[in-house]
C-alpha cells in the first residue's frame, strides 16, 4: 500500500503534494550533508507575537505540516523538522485593541516584546503570554514542531555570526533595500536596529558600521548622544525583511509560506539571503483571511476569530479543515462559517475509505489526519499510515440537525436534553439504530456528557446557539394557505407511528406541501413555511430528520403553538 500512495502522490493535484513537489525538484535525491548522508529538510513558520495569535497564526503551522507529510509520502519517509519562530525581539509599534492595561502597554512602546510586562498578569512578558498560547493550542492539536523564540537566540549569541555577516555585506543589503523606500525613510534607513544601552529601547534611526569583525556600530542613542557599540549578544535585532533573510540563511531553512501581503518581503528578503550566502527557501503565497466586513484579519486590532471562539462554536476538526481549503483563494473567517465547515468535515471523513486512492489523497480529510505527530506508526516514526485512524467515522446526527434542535428546545436548554433526543432517536430509528455512539448512563442526570464527537459537538451547538440563532429566532404567524397546510400535517403525523423514520416521516411532509390546495408553487416555498412559522428562521434541516429527533409530539406542540 505505502508503494501504491508513494505512486499515487508523484501526479497527486491536491495543493500539498504539488508544494512538496517543489522540495523534490530542489533536492531529487533528498538533502544531504558535505558527506552525503540525508538531513532533515527544514520547515519554518513565523509568529509575531504582537498582538494575541489567532487562526489565521495557526494556519501557517497547519498548511505547513500538511506540507511536510507530502513531503514525507513523496520521499518515501525522508527525514523533516519544522520550526515555529516567534520574533520576539520586535519592538512593540502600538498597543493592540484587544489586550487589559493598555496605559502600561502604552509606556512600553518601541521596547522589546520579550522584555515588556505581560498586561495579563500571567508570565514574564507580553511575548511569553502570546507564545504560551500559540504553543498550547499548536500542543492541543498534536502539531510535531520546535518552537523557536528570537530573544533566545539573539541573547545567546546564536545569531552573531550571522549579523557580522549582515556588518560585512552592508552596502549590498542597502542597494537592495533603499530603492524600495520613500526618499525621507531612506535617510534613516538601517538593516540593524540596535538596542539602546540607556533604555533597552529597540532605536529605528541610521547607523554605521564600525568593525564589522567584532560587530560595532555607531548610531545615536535614544538621549540624542552619538554612541559606538556592539550589536551582538541581544544588543540589536534586524529590521524585518533582512531578519527573515538572516534566518533563511542562519537556520538553513528549506519551506516557508507566508501571506498575499509580504509578497515584497518575499522578493526583497530573497535577494538579501543571496547576499548572505543562501538562498530563497520554496513557499506558497497564500491569500488573505478576511472578516465578516471583508477587511484584513489583523491580531493588533483583534478582528478575527480567536482560536479559544473557534473551538467554543466548533470542532478542532473542523478548524484544520476550513484552513485547509484553497489556500490561493481569499475566504471569510467568522463565526457564521463554522456550522457548515462542521458537517463538510464529517462527510469528507465518512467517504474516505470507500474512495480509490488518488481521490483519498484529494480528500482534505487524509491530509488533516496526518498531521499529528501521533499519526506515526510506532514501527517506524517515519512510516506514513495508508488509511489514518478514524478515516470513514461518522456523525449520528448532522452539526445543522444538533442546532436546529437545540434552537427549538431554547437557550437555557440542557446538554442532558439534548442528549436524551439522541438516544430516543437511536433507539427508535432504523437509519440510526445500532449505529449511534451516545453514552445515557450519565449520573443522576446531570449534563455529564460522552467522550465522543457529538458530546462535544452538543456543547458547542448549545453555545452556539445560545450566542447567535437564539437571539435572532423570531417565528412568524402563517398565512391561510399555510395554516391549512400545518394543520394537515398535524393530523397527518397524529396518525403516525413514534417509530415511523426519519424518511417516512419526510415522505409525509413532502406530501402535505405538494397538494395543491394549500397554494405553494414549489416544495421550497413549503419548507421555507415550516423553517419559518415552527423554527423561527429563513433556513432548516431536513424536516424528516428534524421531526424524527424532536419527535411526533413535541413537533405537534410546534404546529399547535403556530396555529395558535
Amino acid at each position: 500500500m505505502t508503494d501504491l500512495i508513494q505512486t499515487a502522490a508523484q501526479t497527486s493535484k491536491a495543493w500539498p503534494f504539488e508544494e512538496a513537489r517543489k522540495l523534490i525538484k530542489r533536492f531529487p535525491g533528498g538533502k544531504r550533508d558535505a558527506s552525503g548522508e540525508l538531513v532533515p529538510v527544514l520547515f519554518e513558520t513565523g509568529y509575531g507575537p504582537s498582538g494575541l495569535p489567532h487562526i489565521g497564526t495557526f494556519q501557517e503551522v497547519l498548511r505547513t505540516t500538511l506540507v511536510r507529510r507530502a513531503y514525507e509520502v513523496l520521499t518515501g519517509g525522508h527525514p523533516t523538522r519544522l520550526v515555529a519562530f516567534s520574533d520576539d525581539m520586535d519592538g512593540l509599534r502600538k498597543v493592540p485593541d484587544n489586550v487589559p492595561n493598555k496605559e502600561m502597554l502604552q509606556g512600553h512602546l518601541g521596547h522589546r516584546l520579550s522584555r515588556i510586562p505581560d498586561p495579563f498578569g500571567k508570565f514574564e512578558s507580553f511575548a511569553h503570554h502570546n507564545n504560551a498560547m500559540l504553543r498550547d493550542f499548536l500542543d492541543r492539536f498534536g502539531f510535531d514542531y520546535e518552537f523557536v523564540s528570537a530573544s533566545d537566540r539573539y541573547n545567546a549569541g546564536e545569531f552573531d555570526e550571522a549579523l557580522k555577516n549582515v556588518l560585512r555585506n552592508w552596502q549590498a543589503i542597502m542597494d537592495i533595500m533603499l530603492p524600495t523606500l520613500r526618499e525621507e525613510r531612506r535617510k534613516t534607513y538601517s538593516p540593524v536596529l540596535p538596542v539602546s544601552p540607556t533604555t533597552g529601547e529597540v532605536l529605528q534611526g541610521a547607523v554605521e558600521v564600525v568593525d564589522a569583525e567584532t560587530g560595532i556600530v555607531r548610531f545615536t542613542d535614544s538621549n540624542g548622544e552619538s554612541v559606538e557599540h556592539t550589536v551582538l549578544g541581544g544588543w540589536s535585532k534586524l529590521q524585518w525583511k533582512v531578519d527573515w533573510a538572516m534566518r533563511w540563511v542562519a537556520l538553513g531553512v528549506d519551506y516557508e509560506m507566508c501571506g498575499k501581503d509580504l509578497t515584497d518581503s518575499v522578493t526583497q528578503s530573497g535577494k538579501i539571503a543571496r547576499v548572505l550566502g543562501g538562498h530563497r527557501p520554496e513557499g506558497l503565497i497564500y491569500e488573505l483571511f478576511l472578516d465578516e466586513k471583508g477587511e484584513k484579519i489583523s491580531k493588533s486590532k483583534g478582528n478575527g476569530l480567536t482560536i479559544e471562539q473557534w473551538l467554543e462554536y466548533g470542532s478542532e476538526e473542523s478548524l484544520g479543515f476550513y484552513r485547509f481549503r484553497e489556500p490561493k483563494s481569499a475566504k471569510s473567517l467568522h463565526v457564521g462559517i463554522i456550522p457548515r465547515a462542521v458537517d463538510e468535515y464529517w462527510q469528507f471523513r465518512e467517504k474516505l475509505p470507500t474512495q480509490p486512492v488518488e481521490q483519498q489523497l484529494g480528500n482534505p480529510v487524509w491530509h488533516l489526519l496526518q498531521t499529528r505527530k501521533d499519526a506515526r506508526t510506532a514501527a517506524n516514526t517515519n512510516d506514513i499510515v495508508f488509511l489514518p485512524d478514524g478515516a470513514g467515522e461518522k456523525l449520528d446526527v448532522s452539526f445543522g440537525l444538533l442546532l436546529n434542535l437545540v434552537a427549538v428546545l431554547g437557550p437555557n436548554a440542557r446538554p442532558a436534553q439534548v442528549l436524551g433526543y439522541l438516544d430516543k432517536l437511536a433507539g427508535s430509528d432504523k437509519e440510526l439504530r445500532g449505529q449511534t455512539t451516545l453514552v445515557t448512563d450519565f449520573i443522576n442526570d446531570l449534563d455529564v456528557m460522552p467522550d465522543d464527537h457529538v458530546g462535544k459537538l452538543i456543547d458547542c451547538a448549545l453555545a452556539y446557539n445560545r450566542d447567535f440563532i437564539a437571539p435572532t429566532l423570531q417565528r412568524r404567524k402563517p398565512e391561510a394557505g399555510e395554516a391549512l397546510a400545518l394543520a394537515a400535517l398535524d393530523e397527518e403525523l397524529a396518525g403516525t407511528s413514534d417509530d415511523a423514520t426519519a424518511e417516512e416521516l419526510q415522505n409525509i411532509v413532502y406530501e402535505v406541501g405538494k397538494d395543491p390546495h394549500y397554494g405553494f408553487e414549489s416544495l421550497r416555498d413549503w419548507f421555507k413555511c415550516l423553517y419559518e412559522t415552527l423554527l423561527g428562521s429563513s433556513a432548516g434541516p431536513r424536516m424528516g430528520s428534524f421531526i424524527a429527533l424532536y419527535g411526533i409530539e413535541n413537533t405537534r406542540k410546534l404546529i399547535a403553538e403556530a396555529l395558535d
